[in-house]
This record gives C-alpha cells, sequence and structure tokens, in this order.
C-alpha cells in the first residue's frame, strides 16, 4: 500500500491517471478529521492532500476566495477574519468529536461534506456558497466547473455536485467560495427552564417573528453545562442567536423578550455567545474521547421532540437540537448505534436523514452510515458516480458500503 502526498494539482492529475490506468483504489483525505464517517476504507492506496495548500486568490471587494483544497480552515477563517469577512455557512469541525484537536478540517473536505453550522437556517451550507472548482475525474481527467463570480453560472452544478460526494466522484485541488462581510458583534438569549416540546414552540416562534434570529437551538438538562465553558450550567436551555450592529440587536432583542414575556431570559455578550455556538457547531456535549456512536439527524423540527422522546422509550439515547430542532445530535448511550430502530422512527415519523458520525470500528464494518436512497434516487447517483468515476477507483464505498 502505497501514500501519495501531492503538493501541487499536476501531481494528483499524475496520480489519479496512473490509478485509473492500474484500476488501483484510493482512499481520498485530507488531514484526516472526517475519515472516522462512512464505510471502513478498503482501498490499496491513499492519496492525501495535506501538503496542497495556500490561498491563490482573495479579493475581499469582489467577495471570493480561492483555495487548494487541503488549506485548513482556520487558516482560512483567520484571514477572512482580518478584513471582517467569513465563511457565512460557519463549517462545523468533526475533529473534536473524534478525538482530535480543533483546526484540522479542510476547505476541500469542507466542501466534500457539505459541512454547515449553526448559521444554515439563514446561510445554507457549503453548496450554496461554492463559486467553482478545480478537480480530477476518476478518468485521470482535469477539468474546472464555474467561475469566480456569483453570476456566472456555467458548470455551476457541477460544482454543486461536489458537494457531499465525499470525494467519491472526484479529486478537488482547487476551491472557490463565497465570502460576505462578518456581522459586527452577536448577542445570544436564553430561555431557560423548558422542556422539549415547548422549546420547540419558542424556538418557532422566535425564527417566525421580525427579530431576524440567525441560529436557534436546545439542549435538555445536563448537556447545556457542556457548552461555552460552563457558562449556562445544566439546567436546560433554549438559544437563540441575534447578529448585526448593537442597535438593532438591542432593538430585535427587546422584540424577543416581549415576545417570551412569561420565560426565564437571560443574555450572552458576544464573547461568551460566539464560544457557545461554536461548541454547539461542534457538537462539544458528545466529544467525550469515546467511540459511543453519535448520529446526525436531519427531519421536520415540529416532528424532532415526538421522535426523541419515543426513541428514549426504546433505547437509552442523550440529544440536542440545532437549526430550530431540524438537526438532532444523538448519542447511543447503549453503545449499539440502533441504526433501523432510529431510522424507522425518523421515517415514522415524517422522513428525513439520518447519518452516523461516530462509531466503532466494528460497527462501522456493519452499519450503513449514509441514509440509504430510494432505488430512483439510487440509480441516479450511479450513473452520475459512473461518469466521473468509471472504475470505481476514488473512495469506493465510502457511501454505500
Amino acid at each position: 500500500m502505497a501514500a501519495f502526498s501531492p503538493a501541487t494539482p499536476e501531481e494528483v492529475l499524475s496520480v489519479v491517471k496512473w490509478a485509473a490506468g492500474e484500476r488501483a483504489t484510493l482512499e481520498i483525505t485530507g488531514n484526516g478529521s472526517k475519515r472516522g464517517i462512512g464505510w471502513l476504507a478498503q482501498t490499496e492506496h491513499t492519496l492525501e492532500l495535506s501538503k496542497l495548500v495556500g490561498v491563490t486568490l482573495y479579493e475581499p471587494d469582489e467577495l471570493v476566495l480561492s483555495a487548494r483544497a487541503g488549506t485548513p480552515i482556520a487558516e482560512i477563517e483567520k484571514l477572512l477574519a482580518d478584513r471582517n469577512q467569513r465563511l457565512d455557512f460557519e463549517p462545523m469541525d468533526y475533529g473534536p468529536l473524534h478525538g482530535a484537536q480543533r483546526g484540522r478540517g479542510t476547505i476541500g473536505g469542507a466542501l466534500a461534506a457539505n459541512l454547515s453550522g449553526p448559521r444554515r437556517l439563514k446561510a445554507g451550507a457549503a453548496r450554496d456558497h461554492i463559486l467553482g472548482v478545480s478537480a480530477v475525474s476518476g478518468r485521470g481527467e482535469a477539468f474546472k466547473a464555474g467561475g469566480r463570480v456569483v453570476k456566472n453560472v456555467t458548470g455551476y452544478d457541477v460544482s454543486k455536485a461536489m458537494a457531499g460526494s465525499w470525494g467519491t466522484l472526484a479529486v478537488c485541488t482547487d476551491v472557490t467560495f463565497k465570502v460576505l462581510p462578518a456581522a459586527q458583534t452577536e448577542t445570544t438569549l436564553a430561555i431557560r427552564g423548558l422542556q422539549d416540546r415547548e422549546a420547540a414552540a419558542a424556538m418557532a416562534q422566535a425564527m417566525g417573528s421580525s427579530a431576524e434570529v440567525s441560529s436557534a437551538a436546545h439542549l435538555p438538562e445536563r448537556l447545556a453545562g457542556a457548552v461555552g465553558d460552563g457558562a449556562l450550567g445544566p439546567e436546560p436551555a433554549t438559544l437563540l442567536r441575534l447578529e448585526g450592529l448593537p442597535p438593532s440587536i438591542e432593538y430585535r432583542l427587546e422584540l424577543l423578550r416581549k415576545l417570551l414575556a412569561t420565560a426565564d431570559l437571560q443574555v450572552f455578550d458576544e464573547d461568551r455567545s460566539s464560544t457557545i455556538w461554536r461548541d454547539v457547531r461542534d457538537c462539544i456535549p458528545f466529544a467525550d474521547g469515546t467511540q459511543t456512536p453519535v448520529w446526525r439527524v436531519s427531519m421536520r423540527p415540529s416532528a424532532a421532540p415526538a421522535m426523541t422522546m419515543e426513541l428514549r422509550r426504546t433505547t437509552p439515547a442523550s440529544f440536542f437540537y440545532d437549526w430550530q430542532g431540524g438537526l438532532i445530535w444523538l448519542r447511543m448511550e447503549g453503545g449499539e448505534p440502533e441504526a433501523e430502530c432510529l431510522r424507522t422512527l425518523v421515517k415514522r415519523h415524517g422522513g428525513g436523514h439520518a447519518t452516523l458520525v461516530r462509531a466503532s470500528a466494528e460497527a462501522r464494518a456493519t452499519v450503513l452510515a449514509f441514509e440509504p436512497q430510494a432505488s430512483a434516487l439510487r440509480n441516479l447517483s450511479d450513473r452520475v458516480k459512473a461518469s466521473f468515476d468509471p472504475h470505481n477507483i476514488l473512495n469506493p464505498g465510502r457511501m454505500a458500503g
């Protein structure tokens, strides 16, 4: 087994072209922060992009940034922060959940996993901000798609196709993202003591108001104390984030106070607020150094409390909610993934997607990590895969087993 570490797009092309000719399978990875997600790699060689780094274009006035795929997100975020800009989709960092330090995730990995964070309700995910890619297909052919400005839609769908493909279609060498001005400040309003159904109602009420809430999450009892360096304490906390200019935030904060007049409210300033939301984003309540199974479930927010309640009657589980309840982080305390039980309940409560994002090697060898596709969608996915990677050499089985 060989490990390739190319430092240029030309070297990536050379490796993939050789692999295509030899029908040799490649595991595609950056710094490995998401290596524990999906089917265990069954490949002959590794193509590691950690040396393919560097920002190749940054035009703050044009709100556009291009970088090599292996460039750490932390590096890009620092560069943008110096110009009061940001990646608005707020990509999460899977490192802590898998026992690694923060800051190892790469910008190519953000696109491959279609990452997002608590601001997804307002800003979308990586696929909503990608402008263009340069990549090498499984055929060993280099190609470019998209452009450098939002209005240029040439090949845009191909760029979006890379989002969430987990390296199974092509090896991205360069990515171009839209960036946006950072908010001047932020504040978090915490509603204390609500149970799950009450929290779901409060989040829906706040998100439906004119307060322009950018993020809404709920952490049940005990889990609340795991974020923000313990600032929330153990009592349940329903979190609402406001971003923008200070006078605007004060006005919108007062709107929420009136809207939630009977609730026990607590306000956190910018520093504490940003720490809280970073911990929610990175699933810090479950970053416990174990391999206890953790699921990422996306479903209709109003159905989430009923689903989790029924799940707890079946198996011991801990959970908290992001995206107004549309994203549920679940830890199976019994040690087994309970995939069939969970996916049956999600389907029963309106449908959604359940992705196993942490588990032991034994569980990953037997449990399908990604939501099984309906036959028609699966046939379409297979045709797309065949057009990019006809010999199935790139991350074979990563998503489908």
